[in-house]
């Protein structure tokens, strides 16, 4: 017993281990089961009878298409399709690759802005990472990603299968994602693809920076600070931010520029750090092609193309400039442009309101002139260079991953719509590929009673017309394959029957059902006795072209050519030479290579221009030593008391009309100063105004360097309302101390950089390098007599104030504008060295300026002080002439001595009176023709020279306006026409120009 029990127990041990045994195999064999039900082998699908446009030169006709999952297995005339292959036969439609857009904003969600009570001035958070707000280098495109169903589909319509999805927020925005149009898990193609910048601070709520040259000023010290990150980290507490920036270096550098300017200013900070931008444009680049062509940048660009402008109502038409107009005509031109220059593009659907205008836009642009290669190009193997994907994308070849679009034929003509868009070889059906053409003239018998239908119009979008004999019927039919439903009137039923038919796509005759309106049920019979054959006529596409001319600038009065320096000889002016000459009568002045060459009577020079100046004058031109014309975005950076890093020079704008305008009051070089916002404001910008030049032009060589300073009400924010009362200084005594403060700093930060320069290289590697800062390096500048102060002041015990602090630190306060109670301490102006830029007649505009008089200028003359009369506005800026002369009338200067404070006198402020100011052989040609005497009312610019071209000729500038009249009313009759056409239009808006002041905000 005791045996057999054993023998039962070891039996029943085996099929305890054997039943395991047993539930382990039949696991292993589930999940096996389970892996291949989820991971099944790809699929091959064979595309036949295909055009196969693998690239922009590359095209197969009648061809195969052979993929196998996400990749392309074969393309060819001969291609071996394998057993069990899927084979779709798209009857001579077309392939290409699917299009690429590097820049859009799909699916991001933008972090809400954060609202704060009061200004924010410091940063807001406590965390390791940027110290403002508008900088975002640690942040992913992808964690602010939600797949967009909607968006994905209107993008897959157009074309595309990739996008790069960027968060636009900031000025340093972090790295973009590129993402598959299909749902995960493909979706995610690249989780960094690009590093983004812009000039917009975006959600920041913190107050700098304010301006367009704050943007770029916080831009180029952030460099410097990942910079000084990256050499000392580990030896300084860590930051996420700076880390992040400089991981992020190795990757495409994309920039939102948005306009052509700011793309140049984005250049000029790519090249002072030695990067390459992607710069999105703004659509306008055709207006500065030939400087981008020198420049070798590559664009991102929209296509969003400006509507006409309703100018139906006369009124309302004036308020339209010719700027605007023209740029409306050229804006589809823009592609062709960049094209025919070689300057390399890809495109993108930013900007646009619908996404369905893409295809129709670049249809227009190719009717101005860019060719579909170029297109194509430029949404395929360029962008895929861009992102380092062409191995796998951008063309269509063996290996390389299956996205691609099936059309009708070229997408890029109009009618030819896209039936699927293949996605890393995901399916996506747009419209029925081979669908049945229903098209056609029927017979359709009810009851033995035969009627009509006739089916027309698109494939996609079939139009029914029932009649019978010759009558219409009312109808409402519509096509959902096999289906053909619709409601109508019949001959024996006056109300309205329903029917339904089952089309027969391989018989002539279908059949279905009609329902009277009293139910009962009819049979119907439909035959198909005409075939409907769709003339395949390439579209005849209007050619876009523009009536409207090229200019420089590109706006009302801009130059079709522009003018060259020329050989002058200006005869028998009088010549005002502001040097020990004095004025000469009757005497002649030779313009050579820019320069005064010779001055004499009775000159002859073989192949001169020879102007005849008889009963004319001949002067220098009009220096403005303040002046706030041709700035963008922003005369102040108002955000803190010091922003001595900010530069105007940066901002220059040479479209400014008040170039042209003050070049025809015989102004021809300007001091560009930053407002009088806060005690130290950003770095002047000297110009020459050289109209029809870019901004780099503009600016005078080799000269020295000018900030601003300003005293008074402005800087304490005195005026500023009740919400400006938190930043510092808000007195008088205040702004003293902002200067000592500062003045220390520098001086402080220059002993840091001497003790670390005269470290070896060895122990330099154990100290924490000083970090480069750019607003201590412009105000040491000024400490070491390299930068040069022009200081906004009224009130004489301010002006006392500030030549103690700058001699208590070393150097002198070069100038002090406004000044107006200046004739109050004209002797220790003198004695400080201090020169005076005044108004000729401004007072009692605002309290401290009670005291001021007219007086003022002359009485500071007569003791020996330079003074200078200045504009500060537009549209005195325009009639200096007339500034100076009142000095003869409120004070008694002599004419000559008035004249020189609108030209000799502001050089030598300036520091540029060894080539400006006089007429004297060697002199730059800066030269003014008048009608009269230059202080008389009565006196017309008739030309100006800037190095011996002629800018302005009064005779010129009468075809001008003749020009512009002609251009208006063609363009005017242009929009009216598409407007004719059922385009729609914009509403005329009215647009002020911006004129900036000393205390301007905006």
């Amino acid at each position: 017993m005791k045996k057999s029990g054993q023998i039962v127990h070891f039996l029943f041990e085996l099929m305890k281990k054997t039943i395991f045994l047993l539930f382990l195999l039949s696991c292993y064999n589930l999940l096996f089961a389970q892996k291949h039900l989820l991971l099944p082998s790809p699929k091959w699908v064979a595309f036949v009878n295909a055009t196969i446009h693998q690239d922009t030169s590359q095209v197969l006709e009648n061809a195969t298409f052979l993929i196998r999952g996400d990749e392309i297995v074969a393309i060819g005339k001969e291609v071996k399709i394998p057993e069990n292959t899927q084979i779709i036969d798209i009857k001579g439609r077309h392939i290409y690759p699917s299009f690429i857009d590097i820049y859009t904003s799909f699916g991001i969600t933008l972090p809400e802005k954060q609202h704060h009570q009061g200004l924010q001035y410091d940063v807001s958070h406590q965390k390791a990472l940027a110290t403002n707000d508008a900088l975002h280098p640690e942040r992913n495109a992808y964690d602010f990603f939600s797949y967009d169903h909607k968006q994905a589909k209107e993008l897959q319509q157009q074309g595309f299968g990739l996008v790069v999805s960027h968060v636009k927020d900031g000025v340093a925005r972090g790295t973009s994602s590129c993402i598959a149009l299909v749902d995960k898990p493909k979706q995610l193609v690249l989780s960094e693809a690009t590093n983004d910048y812009s000039f917009s601070k975006g959600h920041s709520h913190q107050e700098y920076p304010r301006s367009l040259m704050g943007m770029i000023s916080l831009l180029r010290q952030s460099y410097y600070d990942a910079q000084w990150y990256e050499e000392n980290e580990g030896k300084i507490p860590e930051n996420l931010a700076w880390r992040a920036w400089n991981e992020q270096q190795q990757l495409p550098q994309i920039f939102e520029a948005n306009d052509k300017l700011n793309v140049l200013r984005a250049d000029e900070v790519a090249q002072e750090f030695n990067k390459e931008y992607i710069v999105k444009g703004g659509g306008n680049e055709y207006q500065i092609a030939d400087e981008l062509q020198k420049r070798k940048i590559t664009l991102i660009e929209p296509v969003n193309f400006s509507l006409p402008i309703d100018v139906s109502d006369v009124y309302e038409a004036d308020w339209v400039s010719l700027k605007v107009m023209k740029e409306w005509e050229w804006a589809p031109k823009n592609l062709a442009i960049l094209s025919d220059k070689d300057i390399p593009f890809v495109l993108t659907t930013t900007g646009l309101e619908k996404k369905t205008q893409f295809l129709p836009n670049l249809q227009k642009a190719i009717s101005a002139g860019v060719s579909e290669n170029v297109l194509l190009d430029a949404l395929t193997q360029k962008p895929a260079n861009l992102l380092g994907l062409s191995e796998k994308l951008g063309t269509l070849e063996k290996g390389k991953k299956a996205s691609f679009i099936i059309s009708e034929g070229s997408p890029f003509q109009k009618g030819n719509v896209i039936y699927e868009n293949w996605v890393l070889g995901e399916r996506n059906k747009l419209l029925e590929l081979n669908s049945f053409d229903i098209r056609g003239e029927y017979d359709f018998y009810v009851e033995e009673e035969k009627y009509s239908l006739s089916i027309t119009g698109a494939l996609e979008k079939p139009k029914f017309r029932f009649f019978h004999d010759s009558t219409t019927l009312k109808s409402v039919v519509s096509y959902q394959k096999p289906w053909l439903n619709g409601v109508t009137n019949l001959i024996f039923d006056s109300t309205r029957i329903r029917f339904s038919i089952l089309f027969d796509e391989k018989s002539r005759i279908s059949k279905g059902k009609l329902i009277k309106s009293n139910g009962e049920k009819l049979s119907i019979i439909l035959e198909n006795k005409q075939v409907f054959e769709e003339k395949k006529e390439k579209p005849v596409v209007a050619k876009w072209k523009t009536i409207s001319e090229m200019t420089y600038p590109f706006q009302a009065y801009g130059y079709t050519k522009l003018p060259v320096q020329e050989k002058v000889l200006i005869k028998n002016p009088t010549v005002w030479t502001n040097g020990e000459k004095g004025i000469l009568k009757n005497t002649d002045v030779l313009l050579l290579n820019g320069r005064v060459e010779e001055i004499g009577q009775n000159l002859t020079i073989k192949g001169a221009k020879v102007i005849d100046g008889t009963g004319k004058h001949l002067t220098t031109g009009i220096i403005d030593e303040h002046s706030h014309i041709a700035i963008y975005g922003g005369v102040n950076e108002a955000t803190d008391a010091v922003t001595a890093q900010v530069r105007i020079g940066d901002v220059i704008n040479h479209e400014d009309i008040n170039i042209y305008r003050q070049l025809g009051g015989g102004v021809t070089a300007i001091q560009q100063l930053h407002g009088s916002a806060n005690p130290i404001g950003g770095q002047s910008s000297l110009i020459k105004l050289r109209w029809g030049s870019l901004p780099n032009e503009l600016k005078i060589q080799d000269v020295d360097g000018f900030i601003k300073f300003a005293l008074g009400e402005n800087v304490k924010q005195s005026n500023w309302g009740s919400k400006y009362t938190v930043r510092y200084p808000q007195t008088r005594m205040g702004v003293e101390q902002v200067y000592e403060l500062v003045f220390l700093e520098a001086k402080e930060y220059e002993t840091q950089w001497k003790t670390y320069n005269s470290l070896s290289k060895k122990e330099k590697k154990k100290v924490i390098k000083p970090r480069k800062d750019l607003q201590l390096e412009a105000v040491l500048e000024i400490i070491n007599k390299k930068r040069f102060i022009t200081c906004h002041s009224y009130v004489q015990s301010e002006i006392l104030m500030l030549m103690e602090v700058a001699e208590r630190h070393g150097f002198r306060v070069n100038t002090f504008t406004h000044v107006l109670e200046g004739y109050k301490v004209a002797e220790q102006l003198k004695k400080h060295g201090a020169y005076a830029s005044t108004f000729a007649d401004w007072w009692a505009y605002k309290f401290e300026v009670n005291d001021a008089i007219p007086y003022n200028g002359a009485m500071l003359t007569k003791a020996g002080v330079v003074t200078a009369i200045n504009s500060d506005f537009p549209e005195p800026g325009r009639r200096l002439n007339i500034e100076a002369a009142k000095l003869v009338k409120y004070g008694g200067l002599s004419e000559e001595e008035a004249w020189k404070t609108v030209t000799l006198n502001p050089a030598i402020m300036l520091h540029l009176d060894n080539r400006m100011g006089k007429i004297e052989i060697g002199m730059d040609a800066d030269v003014v023709l008048w009608s009269d005497n230059p202080l008389s009312i009565y006196a017309q610019v008739e030309q100006a020279y800037i190095e011996g071209v002629c800018l302005y000729d009064i005779e010129e500038e009468k075809k001008m306006q003749k020009r512009i009249q002609e251009e208006r009313n063609a363009l005017i009759q242009k929009m009216i026409l598409e407007k004719s056409k059922g385009l729609p239009t914009l509403k005329p808006t009215l647009k002020k120009e911006i004129y900036y002041h000393c205390e301007d905000l905006h």
